[in-house]
């Protein structure tokens, strides 16, 4: 997944050391095929679900679910109609679900069934290592309570499920070694409820969720300040784990990892994958959880202990986003149109979008799990020694390091099919270190920061014995 390794500086040349035969270990490679996802999204077909969703009137969570034509109800039976055809199509590869959970609340005076549409298709040797998409369904007005004024939700969060849906259309048809599960959510309004509903399933069926790909508001490529930009994505993403117990914290906090969560490993791996397979199309990292003081349907995933990012477009129109439909006659405001419609969508942007989560979620899905029980050993030392367990399904591993004010991995080198590398004449004290597994065909998982810190496995990890 990643081109030839950076060379060193002569002051920093170096061997490596581990226990493989002399072959040449196997090297991460850009994969032709990932290359054909690029360019699969169909602007045609995003186009017409987010019309068919906004033809439903209003989607919000407490509006109607008998009507087939308007309301929450009719938009989630016909998203699973629409899932349920792609199965038919790729010969039942892709089984759907709805979870459910019935919820009161501040947003949600009476209780309310909230409902996740579902479709997975199953890993064909890693069935239980689980990478998702999620997008919200519900939408809503200026009154967040409001719940039969039209409320089109064209961008947030129609734009979200379509790229869900026709990554779903695309990698049906592709062979995945990982589950792959793409899920429109509903509650998200009303209080992130749609996420927590997703995420409980995902701890009662045993998923080991090695990422969640949260769209939400993809499809705008014009700010409420006039500036157009199509070319960036932003992907938002927490620095420590949410749910880190204090002993971790005070781990972590001494010896690093502050910036170096599954999720902002995830956040990485979505940079790098649009450095090489979109080109013209460039992820913005932000290092927060979510815009600020704001929220979405990561956040559950983050408490229920899975690695998660938030994707958004680069540059968001507030007049577009929970607003009535209508047009602004002040001195401030005035011949400007309020609320969330189809116009505002730019479905050449929304494609690309689309492209980086296909992408990302074919690449995830043919490479090994990320490796598991990584640590660092140097203390004292003019060496560096990183350790791992290995895992299923790869054929070397690479160990990475960077500065640690630096936002990417800087080096990297290839080592076999190994659970150690020493990194001589790398100082332990002046880098971060990580370790990424390689299948055999060069997919190339995403790196894990050593510890508790940068685990991929759900937490908080139990305790060291």
């Amino acid at each position: 997944m990643r081109p030839a390794p950076l060379l060193l500086p002569l002051a920093l040349s170096l061997a490596v050391s581990t226990a493989f035969a002399d072959e040449a270990p196997v090297q991460p490679r850009l994969q032709p095929s990932l290359l054909a996802l690029s360019t699969q999204p169909s602007e045609t077909e995003l186009h017409a679900t987010i019309e068919k969703l906004v033809g439903f009137g209003t989607r919000h969570t407490l509006s109607d679910t008998k009507s087939d034509k308007r309301g929450i109800g009719a938009a989630r039976r016909w998203v699973k109609s629409r899932f349920e055809q792609m199965s038919k199509e790729c010969g039942g590869c892709i089984e759907v679900v709805t979870p459910s959970q019935v919820f009161t609340g501040k947003r949600i005076p009476h209780p309310t069934e909230v409902m996740d549409v579902v479709a997975i298709k199953r890993g064909k040797t890693d069935p239980k290592r689980v990478i998702v998409m999620t997008g919200h369904l519900d939408s809503r007005v200026t009154d967040v309570m409001n719940t039969t004024s039209d409320a089109p939700g064209a961008n947030d969060d129609a734009s979200g499920v379509a790229a869900l849906m026709e990554a779903a259309r695309i990698l049906s048809k592709q062979d995945n070694d990982a589950t792959l599960v793409f899920a429109a959510l509903s509650g998200e309004e009303q209080g992130l409820y749609g996420g927590k509903v997703l995420a409980d399933y995902a701890v009662a069926q045993g998923w080991q969720v090695q990422a969640d790909l949260n769209n939400d508001i993809v499809g705008n490529s014009q700010g409420q300040n006039g500036v157009r930009d199509n070319l960036t994505v932003r992907v938002f993403s927490e620095g420590t784990k949410s749910n880190e117990t204090p002993e971790q914290a005070k781990f972590r906090a001494y010896h690093g990892g502050e910036v170096d969560s599954p999720s902002r490993n995830v956040a990485r791996y979505m940079e790098r994958i649009a450095s090489q397979y979109l080109p013209d199309f460039r992820v913005h990292m932000v290092y927060r959880t979510d815009r600020y003081s704001r929220g979405g349907d990561q956040v559950p995933f983050l408490e229920a202990g899975y690695p998660a990012v938030r994707v958004s477009e680069g540059h968001e129109n507030y007049t577009r986003q929970h607003q009535d439909l209508r047009t602004g006659h002040t001195d401030q405001d005035r011949g400007i149109k309020y609320g969330d419609t189809i116009d505002g969508v730019d479905f050449r942007y929304l494609a690309r979008v689309t492209a980086l989560n296909t992408v990302t979620m074919a690449a995830m899905s043919r490479a090994p799990a990320p490796p598991s029980g990584v640590s660092t050993e140097g203390a004292l030392a003019t060496d560096t020694t990183v350790h791992w367990k290995k895992v299923p399904g790869a054929a070397g591993y690479v160990v990475h390091w960077r500065d640690t004010t630096a936002p990417q991995w800087q080096y990297s080198r290839m080592v076999g099919d190994a659970d150690q590398a020493v990194i001589k004449d790398v100082v332990i004290d002046d880098w971060f270190f990580g370790v990424s597994a390689v299948s055999a065909e060069g997919y190339e998982s995403p790196v894990v920061f050593p510890g508790d810190a940068g685990s991929f496995e759900r937490s908080p990890a139990p305790k060291s014995p």
